[in-house]
């Protein structure tokens, strides 16, 4: 089952107790579905945990029941397919938001049927059972709500920010998109609509990509240093093999030949270990400095 999937199951534990809600949560799946109409009404999902709550959905927003069903009892099923046709059933469900009965039908949120905080947050609960999909957050991180109706698409612009949620918008061919790219907008939009398990493991699984990010990040950190301080050992030596050729190394104070004996013998030693070993030992400065007047000297 993908995380999306999973998304669903959780948000159709939600009760339909408050009579309120429970017609906003329709009212968001007719607007984000197959089809809504004066002709019919077509709700077509891949989730069985959906397609179990459509009836009882209906049934509790409007009184209705659907014409058109699959038997969720059949071990091998693909899309769900529901389908209301009776034009009574579908006129009960115009009356209910303020749709003519007759004629063209535009397809707009009726802002009346969403006064409350909670039901604007079932019916954006019922707009992503029905058209929203989540990417899972270890993959990355995408989370959309998909409808064929502009003015659905641009009124839901001006409603999900009183959730304190910016979304984006897209299209997608015939599709009006609103998405969340960021992990915490797409952690706070499920917090809000009641999938608090999914939101958990959008937050986890942004803690652990934290956790790597970092671990890659001082391992790079790491692996750089060492390859700075490989390369001025090798800087180091050259110049000592130089000195040593041209017969000025032995020349040298005694302090500035114990440095470069030590470097040549100690090759992967950091400045500092290196300075340890000195007769008597000396600060990381103190070597450096004479490092350098070795390499000043074989130029």
């Amino acid at each position: 089952m993908s995380y999306s999937s999973d998304v669903k199951v959780e948000l159709c534990q939600q009760p339909l107790d408050r009579p309120c809600c429970t017609q906003a949560e329709a009212y968001g799946v007719l607007l984000f579905c197959n089809h809504f109409s004066p002709f019919g009404i077509r709700i077509t999902t891949l989730s069985r945990a959906f397609g179990a709550r459509l009836p009882q959905l209906f049934r509790s927003a409007f009184g209705v029941e659907f014409d058109e069903a699959p038997d969720l009892q059949s071990p091998a099923l693909g899309k769900l397919s529901f389908q209301i046709t009776n034009r009574e059933s579908i006129g009960k469900i115009l009356d209910r938001f303020g749709y003519n009965r007759m004629g063209l039908m535009t397809h707009h949120i009726n802002y009346g049927v969403l006064e409350d905080h909670c039901c604007r947050i079932a019916f954006c609960r019922g707009a992503f059972l029905a058209g929203g999909s989540v990417t899972d957050p270890v993959k990355g991180y995408h989370l959309e709500l998909s409808t064929s109706h502009l003015h659905v698409h641009r009124e839901l612009q001006a409603l999900i920010p009183e959730l304190n949620l910016s979304p984006r918008e897209t299209t997608r061919k015939s599709n009006y998109i609103t998405y969340f790219k960021q992990n915490e907008a797409i952690s706070r939009f499920l917090t809000t609509i009641g999938a608090y398990q999914a939101s958990k493991r959008v937050t986890a699984a942004r803690q652990k990509k934290n956790v790597l990010n970092d671990v890659n990040r001082q391992y790079n950190c790491d692996v750089a240093n060492v390859e700075k301080a490989v390369q001025a050992a090798q800087a180091h030596i050259d110049a000592i093999r130089k000195l040593e050729k041209s017969g000025e190394l032995e020349k040298l104070p005694e302090k500035l030949q114990e440095t470069a004996r030590l470097r040549c013998e100690h090759p992967e030693l950091s400045l500092v270990q290196l300075a340890e070993l000195c007769t008597p030992p000396v600060t990381k400065s103190c070597l450096n400095h004479r490092l350098k007047k070795l390499q000043e000297m074989a130029k």
